[in-house]
């Protein structure tokens, strides 16, 4: 008997031995420094200035061997104290005997498992102490004092999912709290669910990205150029035939509308075995007032063309997978969430817009919202109908241009967009900038290995 209760003993040793390092694994799998964090609170975070700057940069290793580096950056106004991971790169470094790469350690401030406290010059208070959890650093959680409580943010490329939600923490408990617990603390007020990524959830989506970069090589923008029903070459405007020439046989002839259609055709042939018609896809979705400026225009020009053209678009692709006909309104294509309720922007936090009807959204909230479909919404992509403004008075908006956004993540879980205008690619950054002050409406499209696009 003495035998068996020695070895449970023993046993019950081992679990007490290793428990501390079972603690510091979390199903995100982010870095964990909270063991790191307790002993720094006095010499780090409490401490003034003065003090810390006295301090050296440190390496510790929690005890499953997780590196962190401790460190001092300071600003004009704030002296940021940094828990970063271990991290290592490939450079390349150039000599006179050529380029040779080379691995560097590197303890980034902003990767997954970073801490990051934020105090003011002055005063020696805290700002804000942020979390870094996610492959992309635009994403991230962060809380601020207020009195003797916590406030929490959750942020998503510039966007807030949730500002100023109250915790009803003390702000130094998170000093040393893990992402484990942070996400314990806080899971029925910050939307965590926009973290559950499942990477091999976008085969289609990629299939779809494939074919397109194969085929786009063949693909000649043309102005006012469509396939109809036939496979015909025609203008979009009045439907009728096109004349190709010899130097253009051979090539895919579309404008950005005729390019959008050559897609949907690429999704509905193998289904049906035709391709889809004109003139539905020029029904107009929008009604506008009689007397209003927009609607004296609409009754001369097709100022929503656009829109309409990407809503009849993914309307007709769910109509034909779903053997029934919808008109756009009843078919549930038009994206609408709101996920935000602040934007930061080069004027501070503002209220966010979120969804306009029949415009869409700012630019400015894009590639979070798409981030946010991304997750919420995998193996979809996305017709897109930009609203731009002559920014004269009065304002002329109108739905001249259209793209497709192909958002998905990547085998490490960092956030991608491809997008292709007029049968190019092009990069997000360079359609922000081309587009950053007009509106972006968006409609669903169910994406598909089965796509087959007219060669």
């Amino acid at each position: 008997m003495k035998k068996t209760l020695r070895k449970l003993l023993g046993i019950a040793g081992l679990f007490l031995l290793f428990k501390p390092s079972f603690a510091l694994y979390n199903r995100y799998g982010v870095p964990d420094s909270s063991e790191i964090r307790k002993d720094l609170v006095e010499n780090w975070f409490e401490a003034p200035l003065s003090t810390v700057r006295m301090n050296r940069p440190e390496i510790r290793t929690n005890s499953i061997g997780e590196k962190f580096q401790i460190r001092l950056e300071e600003t004009e106004d704030t002296f940021n104290i940094f828990i970063a991971p271990y991290a290592r790169i490939e450079v390349d470094v150039y000599s006179d005997k050529g380029k040779e790469t080379m691995a560097q350690d590197i303890y980034p401030g902003d990767a997954p498992g970073s801490f990051v406290l934020v105090r003011d010059k002055k005063t020696g208070k805290p700002i804000r102490l942020r979390y870094y959890f996610s492959a992309d650093s635009e994403v991230f959680v962060q809380f601020t004092p207020f009195e003797r409580t916590a406030y929490a943010d959750y942020v998503v490329f510039g966007c807030y999912a949730a500002r100023g939600i109250p915790t009803g923490l003390a702000f130094n408990r998170f000093y040393t709290a893990s992402f484990e617990q942070i996400v314990r603390w806080t899971s029925g007020m910050l939307p965590w669910q926009y973290n559950k990524i499942y990477t091999d959830g976008y085969h289609s989506v990629q299939q779809m990205l494939a074919v397109l970069r194969e085929r786009n090589p063949h693909v000649s923008f043309t102005d006012d150029a469509m396939y109809d029903e036939n496979g015909e070459s025609v203008f979009l405007s009045t439907g009728k035939k096109r004349e190709v020439s010899k130097q253009d046989e051979g090539k895919i002839l579309v404008s950005g509308a005729g390019y959008l259609k050559w897609i949907a055709d690429g999704i509905i042939e193998p289904l049906t075995g035709g391709r889809l018609k004109r003139d539905p896809l020029l029904v107009q979705t929008v009604q506008y007032k009689d007397v209003g400026f927009q609607g004296i225009l609409s009754d001369r020009y097709a100022i929503s063309f656009a829109l309409d053209w990407i809503r009849n678009l993914a309307s007709a692709i769910v109509s034909v997978r779903s053997s029934h006909n919808y008109m756009f309104d009843q078919s549930g294509v038009d994206v609408m969430v709101e996920p935000f309720t602040a934007e930061l922007t080069e004027n501070g936090i503002v209220n966010s817009t979120g969804y306009v009807e029949n415009s869409g959204y700012k630019m400015h909230s894009l590639k979070a919202l798409l981030y946010v479909l991304a997750v919420t919404e995998p193996e979809t992509f996305y017709f897109g109908g930009i609203r731009e403004t002559d920014r004269r008075s009065p304002e002329v908006k109108v739905f001249n241009e259209c793209c497709v956004f192909f958002p998905y993540f990547d085998e490490k879980g960092r956030f991608n967009c491809t997008i292709f205008k007029d049968g190019t690619e092009i990069p997000f950054d360079e359609f922000y900038n081309r587009y950053c002050l007009d509106f972006i409406s968006l409609v669903r499209v169910q994406a598909t290995e089965q796509f087959f696009p007219a060669e």
